[in-house]
């Protein structure tokens, strides 16, 4: 699924236009997002969790050239699948 598949289906559902579910889709995205910017956790009860990890800068090599270059510290986003998500999505594949 695509974000305008989400978007479809959730004007479908909720009986709202396509500009509406687009707007609610894009400020739940926004609201993950600013909170991931400032540190914060998201956390969705059987879905999931979004946190932010740090990595510290190390010494890497330029698969090219050989060449060793310094890699900048970095924050990324990471998912945490929700057990209720997990057992869902392992119950379906079982049932094929």
């Amino acid at each position: 699924m695509v974000k305008s598949e989400l978007i479809e289906n959730l004007a479908e559902r909720a009986d709202i236009t396509l500009a509406k579910a687009e707007e609610i889709v894009d400020l739940f995205f926004d609201s993950v997002t600013d909170t991931l910017v400032k540190g914060g956790r998201v956390e969705i009860r059987g879905f999931g969790a979004f946190t932010v990890r740090e990595y510290k800068s190390y010494e890497g090599r330029n698969p090219k050239s050989g060449e060793k270059i310094m890699v900048p510290p970095k924050r990324l986003p990471f998912w945490k699948t929700g057990m209720e998500l997990k057992q869902r999505v392992d119950s379906a594949f079982s049932k094929k």
